[in-house]
């Protein structure tokens, strides 16, 4: 069976910065890529938030960018998926797509999460095209615009927010007659004057032409004309395959300790959205892939 000092699971920022410091650092690193390689970031048009890029970038020319920077040092992409972990031995053993064993010495898990959709198939026709699910990533290219975000609980009012103070006007699309959102959220909302919150609407479809989104259908007909639709229901972690062998919190982040990427399982460790549920920037993902290569190591070199 195949062995290897440090395997990493996932290939967005947090994976690649994970395979970076890990290859400098001699560990010869095996990270796959998953089901979408790159992660989150492919599906964004433009970063224009992440340091080093003053121009901007693509999502995608992003994340080959780090690939290839990762290979410079010695990591080793490869593709597949991870369908299966045993962590209750050591050296740990990943199954890959069902069938291919490896064994590792140490696991770094940065599968991410993934923003939750509508399900509609314009959502999907119009990504990066107006539809987004982070309005810091994309708010910047509505500015003095009109948008709109759906979704009744703190995600959608912070995104509202945040979008009030860069756009025209935020119809806030609640399916509910209430709001889910604490207390002073729901207080914040109502009284910023750009918030238009249209409580017990269902949105029917998004509307566009080949430039883009231009409105929302309504499921009562009405049809608001905006040039943004955020998504603000929530995200979901990348974690069911390790359910079971790390300790998972209430919403499937996985759970590290305080100032750590270490897991419940000395030996594995996690970085980036699969274990951040409060900032989930691509920025804060490469830190934590930083944080959990130098973790990595000192457990290596056993010095935790």
């Amino acid at each position: 069976m195949e062995t290897t000092k440090c395997l990493i699971v996932g290939s967005g920022p947090a994976g690649f910065t994970a395979a970076i410091y890990a290859g400098r650092a001699g560990l010869s690193p095996i990270l796959y890529e998953g089901l979408v390689p790159g992660g989150q970031l492919t599906t964004t048009s433009e970063v224009e938030n992440f340091p080093g890029y003053p121009d901007g970038v693509s999502g995608t020319v992003m994340m080959d960018d780090l690939r290839r920077q990762a290979g410079r040092f010695g990591a080793e992409v490869r593709s597949g998926e991870v369908t299966a972990v045993d962590f209750s031995r050591t050296p740990f053993v990943i199954t890959v797509d069902g069938s291919q064993t490896i064994e590792a010495q140490s696991v770094i898990i940065a599968t991410g999460a993934t923003a939750r959709y509508l399900g509609l198939p314009s959502e999907r026709k119009f990504m990066g095209m107006g539809v987004s699910a982070c309005a810091v990533c994309d708010g910047f290219f509505y500015r003095d615009r009109d948008v709109a975000v759906v979704g009744g609980g703190d995600s959608a009012c912070e995104e509202a927010l945040y979008l009030a103070g860069i756009c025209r006007k935020v119809y806030l699309i609640v399916r509910k007659d209430f709001l889910r959102a604490s207390d002073t959220m729901q207080r914040r909302v109502f009284d910023n004057p750009k918030i238009e919150v249209l409580f017990g609407h269902v949105t029917e479809e998004i509307l566009g032409d080949e430039n883009g989104v231009t409105g929302v259908r309504l499921a009562s007909g009405r049809v608001l004309e905006v040039e943004g639709f955020f998504l603000g229901i929530g995200h979901e972690p990348r974690t069911e395959v390790f359910r079971g062998q790390v300790e998972l919190d209430d919403q499937g982040y996985v759970v590290v300790g305080a100032g750590s990427t270490q897991t419940s399982v000395r030996g594995v460790f996690a970085a980036g959205d699969v274990a951040d549920k409060v900032y989930q920037q691509a920025i804060t993902a490469a830190a934590a892939g930083c944080k959990a290569a130098f973790d990595c190591e000192r457990f290596l070199n056993g010095e935790d």
